[in-house]
């Protein structure tokens, strides 16, 4: 056990909440703590994981806070070390009041991080779920949360140890070869397979895991939804039918909406910020400098889209406008939503329908609710779904089919890519029958940096950047 000397933070921010929470770690923490605390006998004696009630006072002996001490012992606690929870009164007064007597006692300010840093490097837990624990606490969403909890619980650990077992038998039986030559060993190792299909194996593995990224990051970052389509089409409707709560001023006046609004919501666990916009239509010399105002915002906003849901009226049908805009945005991720089908039955025209560019045509009525929850479900396919476009005809609904434990940083990401290159030039190099001399460089390497990403292998460098982003407290 390193002992890192002793630290003190606020871990529950202190507001006007009930309880604030103070976190300690630290070989003599628990010794320290016990010079400020009413029942130091108590506190000494504790048992790992047990809680000791008693007053928080200053040097004077002066009463502060009365507090509950949640005592943890080496090494089964979250840092690995001794260490105590102090849960006090909440409001900044009573918090800061036991921080500055902490200093005073002998305790130092903990660093951003500095609690799960203490975790990692006492051998608590691995890169990958250090990370997790800031992804946990930013999470907006349930299925933010989930992804977060799944890489907490180390299923990331286990699948990169698992690709890393794969590359270890490649590298072995290269090694093994360089080391016993033909004349020693037969024909047997020779055969380029013993360690050709683990690197195959594994490179597999680490493109499917690639691949997970985007997931993630969707889950933890969103995406701006813009609601965009001529005056009138329900675009104000949708937006409080998508948020299930009235947001926008909803009239039949054509052009209500000036401005664009948005407002934040989750969409089957993917955080997103949907914006209401104002109607677009065509600009005259009469029409009204707030609603062009609000109309070039509308436009440079729905440039900034990660998917557009074009709202048309189902009883006027496609105009021209219509197709033009349409037609500009065929490279964007985007839905027709064909509103108002309480009105009329009315489909748009295949012609219109393959013209449109629309990834789908879905219909709706904002009115009675009809179509809301299979459009979310086309968002959230499509949102799950950047890499082609396709129609939810040709199978665009199907499940992801990535790895299970997602990458959740882009430190794993570019890692991760680091491998693969290195993994597809050793292999590239046994196509062109190269001696393993060369190629054997290539698995070394392609181990050792795949230890990176659990912290296996690791630098200063990469230690201090990574936990420096943490907030105080973790």
């Amino acid at each position: 056990m390193r002992n890192y000397g002793d630290s003190c933070a606020i871990a529950a921010q202190a507001s006007q909440g009930a309880i604030a929470l103070i976190r300690t770690s630290g070989e003599q923490s628990l010794e320290l703590l016990a010079r400020v605390f009413s029942r130091p006998r108590a506190l000494l004696e504790a048992k790992g994981n047990s809680v000791v009630y008693g007053w928080i006072k200053n040097q004077a002996g002066v009463l502060i806070d009365e507090a509950l001490v949640n005592v943890y012992r080496s090494p089964r606690s979250y840092t690995g070390e001794d260490g105590a929870d102090i849960s006090c009164h909440g409001g900044s007064a009573a918090a800061y009041a036991i921080l500055e007597t902490l200093r005073k006692t002998g305790f130092k300010d903990a660093l951003p991080g500095e609690f799960t840093f203490r975790a990692f490097l006492n051998g608590k837990i691995d890169l990958t779920r250090s990370e997790s624990v800031m992804e946990l606490v930013s999470a907006r969403t349930k299925g933010a949360l989930e992804h977060a909890v799944q890489r907490l619980s180390g299923a990331l650990e286990k699948e990169i140890k698992t690709i890393r077992d794969t590359l270890l038998e490649a590298v072995s039986a290269a090694e093994l070869y360089l080391d016993y030559p033909e004349d020693e060993t037969g024909e047997e190792l020779l055969n380029t397979a013993l360690y050709r299909t683990a690197a195959e194996d594994a490179l597999e593995k680490l493109k499917s895991l690639a691949v997970s990224y985007d997931r993630e990051r969707l889950y933890q970052d969103g995406a701006l939804a813009v609601i965009a389509g001529r005056p009138n089409a329900g675009k104000s409707s949708l937006f409080n039918a998508l948020l299930n709560e009235d947001r926008s001023i909803v009239t039949e006046i054509p052009g209500t909406t000036r401005d664009w609004i948005e407002a934040f919501t989750s969409i089957k666990g993917i955080p997103l910020r949907l914006a209401d916009t104002a109607g677009l239509r065509d600009v005259f010399p009469d029409t009204d400098k707030a609603e062009i105002q609000g109309i070039t915002r509308s436009k440079s906003l729905v440039n900034e889209a990660d998917i557009i849901l074009y709202t048309v009226d189902a009883c006027a049908g496609l105009c021209k406008e219509d197709m033009e805009f349409l037609a500009g945005y065929s490279e964007n991720i985007l839905i027709l939503v064909w509103n108002k089908i309480d009105h009329t039955e009315a489909q748009p025209a295949p012609y219109e329908e393959k013209k449109c560019n629309a990834f789908t045509v879905t219909p709706v009525s904002t009115v009675t609710g009809k179509g809301i929850e299979e459009l979310c479900d086309v968002i959230n396919d499509l949102l799950m779904h950047p890499f082609q476009k396709k129609s939810l005809s040709d199978g665009l609904n199907t499940c992801f089919t990535g790895s299970q434990a997602g990458l959740g940083t882009q430190r794993q990401k570019e890692i991760t890519e680091n491998v693969i290159s290195l993994l597809e030039e050793a292999l590239f190099l046994m196509e062109k029958n190269e001696s393993l001399d060369i190629i054997a460089p290539f698995l070394r390497e392609s181990l050792n940096t795949l230890g990176t990403i659990t912290g296996e292998v690791s630098t200063a460098d990469i230690l201090e950047k990574m936990f420096s982003r943490f907030c105080l407290g973790k």
